[in-house]
């Protein structure tokens, strides 16, 4: 897909920002996440700025993950893949907080935090063709039928996400919501220049490197499935 089109993808996508994957809850921040978002947000976090992009003090592969939660499994996969530099992006404080706590806590030096939109960030801040690899694990399925066209996995996302990566880098998706699941298979399916690195062409097991969570744990012992699916940039 040439560079003008992407372009002109990431245009609508702007136009469409009236629609949103989100919505901003007003969670309770506890004593030690305000104190994590006053005291260490200067050490491992990023402020949005249109006119200026991302950047590690160390040149390693990059490992963007949209929506990290209260950041426990990303935390985990930093520590334990010190040759990876990682940009985690949640919109939600409380969640921003914790994964502040939980760097500091385990001393980790390759993982920074952003708090804002992914799709402003992706446009304005991550250079194209810089990411190694985007995860986005369990976003909100938006399960009814109304609500489906806030689903982030969405064509013109996709295609923002390949204009992101490097040539073979890895998306990454996982969810517990089965029809969420095929349109997620769909929607990568159809999307210009990604190939499924499923040999059965639909889903893969579960990789070593993302970690289980509680939420997950506590899913599986219900009997709940999850789909993780990867797609390369070609």
């Amino acid at each position: 897909m040439n560079e003008q089109l992407i372009t002109n993808q990431i245009e609508d996508i702007k136009s469409k920002r009236a629609i949103r994957s989100f919505v901003l809850r007003q969670g309770r921040l506890t004593k030690g996440q305000q104190q994590a978002l006053v005291n260490l947000w200067p050490v491992y976090g990023i402020d949005y700025n249109a006119n200026s992009k991302v950047s590690f003090d160390t040149d390693k592969p990059l490992v963007l993950e949209i929506g990290f939660g209260m950041g426990a499994s990303l935390v985990e996969m930093a520590k334990h893949a010190q040759n990876k530099n990682f940009l985690g992006i949640e919109v939600h404080k409380p969640g921003v907080g914790a994964c502040l706590m939980a760097i500091e806590e385990n001393q980790i030096t390759n993982l920074k935090v952003m708090c804002h939109d992914a799709v402003e960030v992706l446009v304005n801040m991550i250079a194209n063709h810089s990411l190694d690899k985007v995860q986005i694990f369990f976003p909100d399925p938006w399960h009814k039928a109304r609500h489906n066209k806030r689903r982030i996995i969405q064509p013109e996302f996709v295609q923002l996400i390949r204009q992101k990566l490097k040539s073979s880098g890895i998306l990454h998706l996982a969810t517990d919501w089965q029809h969420y699941a095929e349109h997620m298979l769909e929607v990568l399916t159809q999307a210009e220049g990604f190939e499924n690195l499923s040999p059965t062409g639909d889903y893969i097991p579960r990789p070593d490197d993302r970690p289980i969570t509680k939420f997950e744990k506590r899913g599986q012992n219900l009997g709940h499935g999850v789909w993780d699916l990867q797609f390369v940039n070609k």
